[in-house]
């Protein structure tokens, strides 16, 4: 019975990966349309994004050195 669970949700794991996949192709197309039309601002949100990323890693590895 859980064997069958875990087979179902790895089924819908791969799924997830196969749209994300296609869906990361979209984001890196877009970043490219817009470091074509506008490189400054397109480079300042981006600056932004790796700031909140490094928070998030942060507060992960936080996290993660909890269960030590």
């Amino acid at each position: 019975m859980k064997n069958k669970r875990i087979k179902k949700a790895l089924k819908l794991v791969d799924k997830i990966e196969k749209i994300r996949s296609k869906n990361n192709k979209n984001w890196m197309d877009l970043l490219r349309i817009s470091l074509e039309l506008n490189f400054e601002k397109t480079s300042k949100v981006l600056r932004e994004i790796c700031k909140h990323d490094n928070d998030i890693s942060k507060l992960a590895n936080k996290i993660n050195n909890l269960k030590k």
